[in-house]
């Protein structure tokens, strides 16, 4: 038996520029027919997605994630924007990291390197 995991998901899409109401009416469009969007935000010619995807391993996760935009283009009159960023997190990852920001809220300068 397969078991399933929990991804945190961060797609980033890019393109040329359409009407803001355009987009935000896709990404509305898509969290009403898959429930799973967290959150969405959107310019001109951007869109960036944060949802939870269920597989069994962080390939799979990333294939379906890719896969994401251009699945529901159609559906969702969305436009037609290629992913130009990907994160994938397991839910312990994601966790640690809201934990972390709560206890060191300041920005980490670069090139530092500090503990979990």
């Amino acid at each position: 038996m397969v078991t399933q995991r929990m991804w945190h998901v961060t797609l980033t899409v890019a393109g040329e520029p359409v009407q803001v109401a355009d987009i935000r009416d896709g990404l509305e469009r898509l969290s009403h027919a898959h429930p799973f969007l967290l959150a969405g935000r959107y310019a001109q010619d951007r869109a960036e997605l944060r949802y939870w995807e269920e597989a069994p391993a962080i390939d799979l996760a990333v294939e379906l994630a890719h896969q994401l935009w251009d699945e529901h283009r159609s559906s969702s009159a969305l436009p037609d924007w290629e992913v130009v960023g990907l994160e994938v997190v397991d839910q312990e990852t994601f966790h640690r990291r809201g934990r972390s920001l709560v206890e060191r809220p300041s920005l980490v300068a670069a090139g530092s390197v500090i503990p979990f």
